[in-house]
């Protein structure tokens, strides 16, 4: 029983990194992000039954009493406001999860399924939002913490290291077939290539798993050690590779190509622009804003987006906007852009500008390229890609807010300095 438990949670992927790869790269919110969220959070929802199984014992009636925990969200929400936005607020993330734990463990249930539980009872909320960005560093504390306790338990036997390089041997056909299930509904091959690579690391839920065995002498706390190094080698070859991953795909994209069935894809990248004479890369605030004015300038801008979420929020608000990725250097040699005068970069990730610039320039696109700065150091790698002109968003409102101050909120504001 435990044997098959431990099995079926080393094929689940690590939470932990790749929410953090995929956070780190701004693409948590495209699609094959979101398609990595979606098939971690189905694999936590298994999670949620290995952690019943593997607790041990059977509830006891009290067990029902839990069911109306769900009449507390309007307190618990209130009290969640009430907490403000700064420490209160971790300090009551951290109580509520042990607090509904502690309930969990006393019926004869699993106290991490307890934490869980207190989650759900918060999610879809605003603030909870901020509770997860607050709560964010003091998990990756805790995680680090476990290493740091299982290391010292010391080093696995001869036995052990063998079979972690058997382990880490089986990772890469994990991922191997994670690439073609996702093909297999028809998936482009970059997006089931990029979802696969962070996908590919073994999962932290394993240890939790087995670290409860091992507390009811299930299996030898030597195990645990050995499961620890694991996940722990599968982060380290795991992590640079998707820090790699834009890379790695242009090298193998003429290989796995010919891998991707035929037909219309859920994740397709737009054939065509229409009529659109200037192309918004980014259609958040910055890139919305750009949007409006190019209409009341008589132009006709399309926006284009790897976020879902984003373009049907932009679809509402009557604005034109295609899913794509700017750094898709298929989706570029695809578009015929010879009609377009200008492409807006509003991307807030710097890299993923570097890379648009660069894919546009391979394709030949001599037209106007403006990309928006965060920091002024990267101005020179935007304009070696192939910028035309970058600007610096809080430069051009200090100047605003001081011509607002003398009164001239209607000037024209100043050209801002070129990259």
């Amino acid at each position: 029983g435990v044997a098959v438990i431990i099995a079926i949670s080393l094929g689940f992927s690590s939470t932990v990194l790749t929410a953090k790869t995929l956070d780190g790269r701004n693409e948590l919110d495209s699609y094959h992000g979101r398609l990595a969220i979606g098939i971690l959070i189905l694999q936590d929802v298994v999670a949620v039954v290995l952690l019943v199984l593997a607790g041990g014992g059977a509830p006891t009636v009290w067990a029902f009493g839990l069911l109306a925990l769900p009449l507390l969200r309007p307190i618990l929400l209130k009290l969640l406001y009430l907490a403000g936005r700064d420490e209160l607020l971790i300090l009551y993330g951290l109580l509520l999860a042990l607090g509904v734990g502690w309930l969990f463990g006393i019926v004869g249930l699993d106290a991490k399924l307890g934490a869980l539980a207190a989650g759900m009872l918060l999610a879809g909320d605003a603030r909870s939002d901020e509770l997860y960005d607050k709560l964010w560093g003091v998990k990756e504390l805790f995680l680090v913490g476990f290493f740091l306790q299982v290391g010292l338990a010391g080093l696995p036997d001869v036995q052990g290291w063998l079979l972690i390089g058997l382990l880490l041997l089986l990772l890469p056909l994990k991922g191997v077939l994670f690439f073609f299930l996702m093909l297999l509904f028809k998936l482009r091959a970059r997006t089931a290539f990029l979802s696969t690579l962070s996908l590919t690391a073994y999962s932290e839920f394993a240890l939790i798993v087995a670290a409860g065995a091992a507390a009811a002498n299930l299996i030898e706390a030597q195990f645990v050690t050995v499961l620890a190094l694991l996940v722990a080698i599968s982060y380290a070859l795991n992590a640079p590779l998707s820090r790699l991953a834009d890379s790695l795909w242009q090298r193998l994209e003429p290989s796995l190509l010919r891998f991707e069935r035929a037909g219309r894809h859920p994740d397709h990248a737009p054939l065509s622009l229409g009529a659109a004479d200037y192309l918004i890369l980014g259609m958040g605030p910055a890139g919305a804003a750009a949007y409006d004015y190019l209409i009341t300038q008589g132009k006709r801008p399309l926006g284009l987006d790897a976020d879902p979420a984003r373009i049907k929020q932009q679809l509402q608000a009557g604005r034109r906007i295609v899913l794509g990725d700017a750094k898709d250097a298929e989706l570029w040699a695809k578009l015929d852009l010879a009609h377009v005068e200008g492409i807006l970069l509003t991307l807030s990730d710097v890299k993923a500008k570097i890379i648009a610039a660069n894919n546009l320039r391979q394709e030949k696109y001599d037209g106007f390229v403006a990309a928006l700065l965060r920091y002024p150091e990267h101005a020179e790698s935007l304009q070696q890609a192939g910028v035309t002109v970058s600007f610096l968003p809080l430069t051009q409102a200090g100047v605003e807010l001081a011509q607002a101050s003398l009164g001239q909120a209607t000037a024209p504001s100043p050209k801002l300095p070129e990259s």
